[in-house]
């Protein structure tokens, strides 16, 4: 709503009246950043609520197929209990007039063990109750990690795969197309979400999604650096864009949890969301109108960004940044549920006060890390990062989680917001302003994130325990941050240096000690870039 009133509030009344016919109203739209902005917010915003609501959404839903699996042998056994136990437990069966005894150590037999069915045992009821028990109780909450954990991981797995080719094709085809390409395929993914009944067709649904994932959010970061060439602005831009993926993680878990536990099951949350995407997918038609427009000069190779120690940095601080909050997303409800008998809609407000504190993080941060310095900021970001996951397995009820997970997503909404419009400065100033591959590496940092997270998150839970899983990434966060010191000066190449002082140019370089900044100056079209050091 913000969005849409600064446009609104760009035109005058006499703009209003003076417009001659519609056509002239739909032109002026089209022209406006504050659209293009709008557009990418609402994409990111869809994609995120996708990408979280299925969180407290699975780990309940296979849990529903794996009772109804076992209700089913149950029933299948039944139907042969009295033939498979021998007479030895007669007595027991004339003790209960009804079978009652039997059936019940029956349906305690099949809900807690895979063995073969005793044929000749021998004793009392007790003893078949005893050997029944489960050797280890945790054993089912590993297992159900590592599958949840695989399932999230998929997503960002195939992103991770597919980001390096969206990258030099959106250098080659221009930013409109991919973006509503990949809308597109998160419509899709997000109807097989919605009427996906096994676990492997909701992997596919999830690996779909980071197809759709990879085009919109590399096309979309890099339409927003295109259009606002101003680094201050810029950055004041992707914050704002980050925020519609704050809300998206705001508002995806409380609503997977709630709808699933009171709208009759996981379909009305998806379609939902299906709704909305196709809404926003007629919003792209009408103001983008998506054509092939190819970039005036080529990018640099994504191999020669990936040499570039600076973009390295930057691009590391990402995937461990998400890397703590990805960990969370499969172990934390499967954990709740286990410590805190937390039902569905607990388990995805788990997740609220991190995501207030992302959408308060790039509001604030977006404009403030370019003045206190981008490096700082994602200083103290990986700082706080740390210190939140450490100080989660600490918690024993749902009161003492709110703090480590609002620093949690605090810390995050920092980092990003101070690296991804920094990864498009670092491209300015050391290479060629064209965006693609840039954003398409700032988009693998985050899918390595995303990827490592939950992929290693139920094994290593199931081997040292949540506890400790939670604590060595913590620490790892805390042990990297002081690294971007080393992103308070880049230096420029000395040919980017030349073509900065001599051509003009569309883009407003400002090169500042990221303590004290200086403003950008211009003259007549020839940009200078003053150095501090």
């Amino acid at each position: 709503m913000i969005l849409i009133k600064d446009f609104l509030s760009t035109m005058s009344v006499a703009d209003y009246f003076s417009m001659s016919s519609l056509s002239g109203c739909v032109s002026r739209c089209r022209q406006s950043r504050r659209l293009v902005l709008l557009i990418v917010y609402v994409t990111l915003l869809l994609d995120n609520m996708l990408l979280t609501t299925v969180v407290p959404i699975i780990p309940n839903f296979l849990r529903q197929i794996e009772n109804t699996r076992k209700a089913a042998l149950l029933s299948s056994v039944s139907n042969i209990n009295y033939t498979c136990v021998s007479r030895s437990l007669s007595a027991a069966s004339n003790a209960s007039q009804d079978g009652q005894g039997i059936s019940n150590v029956l349906r305690h037999y099949v809900m807690h063990t895979s063995h073969p069915l005793c044929v000749n045992f021998t004793g009392n009821m007790s003893d078949l109750s005893n050997q029944t028990k489960p050797e280890n109780d945790q054993e089912p909450f590993a297992d159900q990690n590592i599958q949840v954990g695989l399932l999230l991981a998929s997503k960002a797995i195939i992103q991770l795969l597919v980001n390096p080719f969206i990258g030099p094709i959106t250098n080659r085809i221009g930013y409109n197309i991919p973006l509503i390409v990949g809308l597109v395929i998160i419509l899709v993914s997000t109807v097989v979400f919605a009427f996906g009944e096994s676990y492997i067709v909701l992997l596919v649904a999830r690996a779909v999604q980071g197809i759709g994932s990879s085009c919109a959010s590399v096309a979309g970061m890099s339409m927003l650096a295109d259009q606002y060439v101003d680094d201050k602005e810029r950055g004041n831009a992707m914050g704002i864009a980050l925020g519609g993926l704050a809300m998206g993680v705001l508002i995806g878990p409380p609503f997977g949890g709630i709808m699933f536990e009171f709208a009759g099951g996981k379909e009305a949350p998806f379609l939902i969301l299906a709704g909305l995407a196709i809404l926003d997918i007629l919003l792209q038609l009408f103001a983008l109108q998506p054509k092939v427009k190819r970039e005036s000069q080529e990018g640099a190779p994504l191999k020669t960004l990936l040499s570039d120690p600076y973009i390295l940095l930057a691009a590391a601080s990402l995937t461990l940044g998400t890397t703590s909050i990805a960990m969370l997303d499969p172990s934390l409800p499967i954990w709740m549920y286990e410590t805190m008998h937390a039902v569905e809609w607990q388990q995805g407000m788990a997740f609220l006060p991190g995501s207030i504190s992302y959408l308060i993080g790039t509001s604030i941060f977006g404009p403030l890390s370019y003045r206190i310095g981008r490096w700082l900021s994602a200083m103290i970001g990986l700082f706080l990062n740390g210190i939140s996951v450490i100080c989660i397995p600490f918690s024993k009820t749902m009161a003492h989680l709110i703090a480590p997970v609002f620093g949690l997503g605090l810390a995050l909404g920092m980092v990003d917001c101070a690296m991804m419009p920094h990864m498009g400065y670092l491209v300015d100033l050391r290479h060629v302003s064209v965006y693609g591959s840039v954003y398409a590496i700032a988009d693998i940092a985050l899918c390595l994130g995303y990827a490592i997270g939950p992929s290693i998150s139920g094994s290593i839970v199931k081997e040292i325990g949540f506890n400790w899983s939670m604590w060595i990434i913590g620490i790892i966060n805390i042990i990297y941050a002081p690294f971007m010191y080393f992103l308070q000066n880049p230096a420029a190449k000395e040919e980017k240096m030349v073509l900065i002082m001599k051509d003009p140019s569309p883009v407003q370089y400002i090169t500042y000690n990221q303590n004290r900044y200086s403003k950008p100056s211009s003259d007549k079209g020839t940009l200078k870039t003053t150095t501090t050091h």
